[in-house]
C-alpha cells in the first residue's frame, strides 16, 4: 500500500509538472506579460550567478585543458591544445557550468520565493482576483531564467578559453599562435549556436521545475525547504539527461 501511494503521488507530481509546464508556453504569448515583474527575477538571477559561474568555470577549463594537454604533449601534438581547449569550454563546459549555477543558486531562490508565497496563500488570493499566478508569476521567471542562461553561458565561454589560453601558454609553454589558430579547426558557429540553445533549454528546465515545486508546496516552512532541496536535486538529475539527450542528437 505504502508503495503504491508513494507511486501515485509521484504520477500525479510528474502530470501536474507537465501541466504547469503546458500553461507556461501557452501563456508566454498570451498578453499581458508581465515585464517588470521579468527584468526583476532577470537581474536577480544574474546578480547571484554571475559570481558562482566565474569561479565554477575556471578550474573546469583548466583542468580539461590540462588533461587533453598532457594527451597531447605525448603524441607530440601540443599545437592542437587551442582546439580541445575550445571544443570543451564551447560544447560542454558553458552549458554543464551554467546549469550547475541556475540549479544552484537562482533555481533555488525562484522555489524559496514562491513556495513562500504559496504557504501564505498569496496564489490563492491572486486566483480570487482573477490574476493567473502563472502568467504573472512563473512565466517572467522562466524566461528569466533561460534568458540568463545563454547569457551565462556566453559567460562561460569566454572566461574558459581565456583562461585555457593562460594556462596552456604560462604553464605548459603552448605557442601562443598555435592554440589561437587550433581554435577554430573543430569549433564553427554552428557549435557555438548548439551550445546557446542547448544553455537555453537548460535555463528553461530549471526555472519550470522550480516554479512548479514553489508552487505546489505543503507543509509550511518545513515543506518550503524541502521544496527548495527537491528543486536541487530534480534540476540536476533532469539537466543531465537532458544534456545526454542534446548532445547526442547533436553529434548525429
Amino acid at each position: 500500500m505504502a508503495v503504491t501511494a508513494t507511486a501515485g503521488k509521484s504520477f500525479r507530481g510528474i502530470g501536474g509538472f507537465f501541466a504547469m509546464s503546458l500553461d507556461t508556453f501557452v501563456l508566454m504569448f498570451k498578453p499581458p506579460f508581465a515585464w517588470r515583474e521579468f527584468i526583476r527575477q532577470a537581474w536577480f538571477i544574474a546578480r547571484v550567478s554571475i559570481g558562482p559561474t566565474v569561479m565554477l568555470a575556471i578550474p573546469f577549463t583548466v583542468m580539461v585543458v590540462f588533461t587533453l594537454n598532457i594527451l597531447f604533449i605525448e603524441f607530440g601534438a601540443a599545437d592542437f591544445s587551442g582546439s580541445g581547449a575550445a571544443l570543451g569550454a564551447v560544447q560542454q563546459i558553458g552549458p554543464v557550468v551554467t546549469v550547475l549555477v541556475i540549479a544552484g543558486a537562482g533555481a533555488t531562490a525562484m522555489c524559496a520565493d514562491l513556495g513562500a508565497r504559496t504557504i501564505r496563500e498569496e496564489l490563492d488570493a491572486m486566483r480570487v482576483m482573477g490574476i493567473n499566478p502563472v502568467q504573472s508569476l512563473v512565466v517572467p521567471r522562466v524566461l528569466a531564467a533561460t534568458v540568463v542562461a545563454l547569457m551565462l553561458n556566453s559567460v562561460v565561454t569566454i572566461v574558459g578559453l581565456v583562461g585555457g589560453f593562460l594556462f596552456s601558454v604560462f604553464f605548459q609553454n603552448v605557442t601562443p599562435g598555435a592554440f589561437v589558430s587550433g581554435m577554430t579547426l573543430l569549433i564553427d558557429g554552428r557549435d557555438v549556436t548548439f551550445a546557446l540553445s542547448k544553455a537555453a533549454i537548460f535555463g528553461m528546465c530549471a526555472g519550470l521545475i522550480a516554479c512548479y515545486k514553489g508552487t505546489s508546496v505543503g507543509g509550511g516552512p518545513a515543506g518550503v525547504g524541502n521544496a527548495v532541496n527537491e528543486t536541487v536535486v530534480f534540476s540536476f538529475m533532469a539537466l543531465f539527461v537532458i544534456n545526454v539527450v542534446i548532445t547526442a542528437i547533436g553529434y548525429q
